[in-house]
């Protein structure tokens, strides 16, 4: 019988234990049986550790050395860059993604997909052996419900960014489009497969309520505090976090606030009462210090168990000069922006230059390729907090705290704080946010998300609503390209319009051959 790709490579050693890892401090171990994986307290923790390397590394095309860091070690933050137009494709490493060329079977889009449900299956297995393991007696209930709360961190974050490459957004009806196959649980056998294969494509609506749920669930049970794995293990204040990206992109600015109110001080300077979160002093601080008081939830890495040089953030997304292949660099459509001050310190402390061309400078470790692969962090949650607000209650004061909570650390020269008379309308406010969001957030992969979330929007979705026309390398060969004030007109991949069936990625051939039920669910155009 044929399996579900995500199945195929468990089946061969049942529980994915830490293999090769180190990403914990933990001792690595080989593999182990599904009984003996959830036999011992140390065995169960060996096992939480491999789910969370499947989601730093994975594998790709089906080579489990080949360490490309899929899905949240690296592949969320490129791929989000290059489905959006703020960074430039140099080579032609990301070129499908960044062209929207991609095929049911190009390897970006299907080795998303693949891991991605690798991950949510063993998060699924991991649940069920923790709490097969507190009914034996082995750990306690409390400690079952914790790691099942990180598990299902996990799994929500996998089903997020998954739909928003594979779906259409939340907006757009209401979540009544056709969304991805929910597993809730663990397959790891033949006898499993034939459910997996007739599984089919749940609503948008229904599987952003089944991430909600996850992370309401991991935000009960989990410690506002997991001590030495702090930041590289789901807690309590990243679950929250997570939630008010969720609601944001469900256009729910009701809940965004509520969500965000438990993790936000009435007032600047803006702290979390749940994890101590706090903006560090300088725009330098989460990329200096892996653990700063900013970083919610990264993937670790360390010199033991980092990323290929095919994959790892600062290998290829830094400057040529420091060492980097600087496979991708700053576009001169977001550097020549107005809204991004010519004196703001981002603009020197994050970024370094070939001579030609700016790169960023978030991931610098250039040696050891070290770097924590951020999925969420404070700052994030403070600019989820002022659009919700200011959509929500227009020219709030409040809105315009936080939006300048992020800037003025950025300050420098001529820049200001904002002032509301920097605002005509509530909608210049909104506007002024996810231009911050742009300049803030650049570089993480997240503007492919903000690009989705509003591709119905009418005051903010792109033109045409699709995806933004992108400059070509080619037409960036010199500094002179980037002239703040001077807004490019030459775009060498044009704009795809929101109706474009390549707005999506396509289920690859690997599920839908095996699969008749998602073959049937193909998304249109392919």
């Amino acid at each position: 019988m044929k399996k579900s790709p995500f199945i195929l490579y468990i089946t061969a050693m049942l529980v994915f234990v830490a293999t090769s890892c180190d990403v914990t401090d933990l001792k690595p171990v080989n593999s182990m049986s599904e009984d003996l994986a959830y036999s011992t307290p140390a065995n169960i923790e060996l096992s939480c550790v491999g789910v969370y390397d499947a989601a730093q590394s994975g594998f790709y095309n089906r080579d489990e050395t080949n360490d490309r860091g899929y899905i949240f070690g690296a592949a969320h933050i490129q791929q989000g860059d290059m489905r959006g137009e703020d960074m430039l494709l140099i080579n032609t490493f990301y070129s499908f993604t960044y062209q929207a060329t991609q095929s049911t079977t190009t390897a970006n889009n299907v080795n998303y997909w693949e891991n991605g449900f690798r991950i949510i299956n063993l998060a699924n297995l991991f649940m069920e052996g923790v709490r097969g393991a507190a009914e034996k007696g082995i750990i306690s209930t409390e400690v079952a419900e914790a790691y099942e709360g990180e598990a299902r961190v996990l799994r929500a974050i996998t089903y997020h960014t998954m739909i928003i490459h594979f779906a259409r957004p939340y907006r757009d009806g209401n979540g009544d489009k056709p969304g991805l196959p929910i597993f809730e649980k663990g397959h790891n056998s033949s006898a499993t497969a034939d459910e997996s294969n007739q599984t089919h494509r749940s609503t948008v609506a229904e599987v952003y309520k089944f991430i909600l749920d996850d992370l309401t669930y991991a935000e009960a049970k989990l410690p506002e505090n997991n001590a030495a794995h702090h930041v590289t293990r789901a807690e309590k204040g990243a679950a929250i976090a997570m939630k008010t990206r969720v609601y944001l992109h469900m256009g729910d600015w009701a809940n965004v606030i509520a969500e965000a109110n438990k993790i936000v001080s009435t007032g600047a300077p803006f702290t979390s009462p749940v994890g101590g979160y706090k903006l560090t002093t300088s725009v330098e601080g989460p990329w200096a210090d892996n653990r700063s008081s900013e970083c919610m939830l990264s993937m670790e890495m360390s010199a033991v168990d980092d990323l290929n040089t095919n994959a790892a953030l600062a290998r290829m997304g830094g400057s040529p000069t420091l060492g980097a292949r600087g496979e991708y660099a700053i576009s001169p459509i977001i550097w020549n922006q107005n809204f991004w001050h010519k004196d703001d310190l981002r603009r020197t402390l994050l970024v370094r230059d070939n001579g030609a061309r700016y790169y960023t400078h978030k991931f610098r470790d250039y040696e050891q390729w070290k770097d924590f692969a951020p999925i969420i962090r404070y700052a994030e949650v403070l600019l989820n907090a002022a659009e919700a607000e200011a959509r929500q209650n227009g020219k709030a004061q409040r809105a315009l705290d936080l939006l300048n909570a992020i800037r003025d650390r950025a300050k420098a020269g001529a820049m200001a704080s904002y002032t509301m008379g920097d605002f005509a309308t509530a909608k210049d406010l909104v506007q002024g946010i996810l231009n911050e969001r742009r300049i803030e957030l650049l570089a993480e992969g997240s503007r492919w998300s903000d690009i989705h979330r509003n591709g119905v929007d009418p005051d903010f979705k792109e033109a045409g609503g699709g995806i933004p026309a992108k400059m070509i390398s080619s037409d960036v060969t010199s500094f002179a390209a980037y002239t703040i004030g001077t807004l490019p007109t030459s775009f060498g991949v044009k704009a795809i319009p929101y109706d474009d069936f390549r707005y999506l990625w396509p289920i690859p051939t690997s599920e839908v051959s095996i699969n008749p039920t998602l073959a049937a669910e193909q998304n249109p155009g392919f």
